[in-house]
């Protein structure tokens, strides 16, 4: 199926912008697997980790688990020096920008370069390549507690 990133689309994080790890309110579900790296690199067990830098978003007719953020609206594990978790971070945040509501149109992935500097600079990565990240995050699986 052709899209607009055809031919790949450009993306370097700016050290130091931080603008996907705060700034605004958000979300940053987590998946079993992103539990369980965290909890690793953590050296915690879940209930622990969860009651340390988790809590439950209420999505109607199910809860997910999310990082909690600070007042500032920062992710609870980014730093001055960044994500203090990076080796083990979430799926969200291994394969942003290439987000399907991201990349659906050339108009959304402009709009997006907008609040990010690295869009549009540094690496080329390929069609294949961003499909592969699409694939891992439906792949992930979030946590839905019913």
């Amino acid at each position: 199926m052709s899209s607009f990133y055809d031919d790949g689309l450009q993306f370097s994080c700016v050290s130091g912008c931080v603008y996907c790890c705060g700034v605004e309110p958000g979300f940053v579900f987590l998946s079993e697997t992103d539990l369980d790296r965290l909890c690793g690199h953590t050296h915690m067990d879940r209930q622990t980790f969860i009651d340390a830098y988790c809590h439950f978003v209420d999505m109607g007719a199910y809860k997910m688990i999310s990082l909690k953020e600070k007042k500032n609206h920062d992710c609870i594990f980014l730093s001055p020096y960044g994500c203090t978790v990076y080796e083990a971070r979430p799926v969200q945040c291994r394969t942003y920008p290439f987000w399907g509501t991201i990349i659906g149109s050339r108009e959304t992935w402009e709009e997006e370069a907008r609040s990010c500097p690295g869009i549009g600079h540094g690496k080329r990565y390929s069609k294949k390549e961003i499909d592969d990240f699409i694939r891992q995050r439906i792949a992930n699986g979030l946590i839905m507690i019913i």
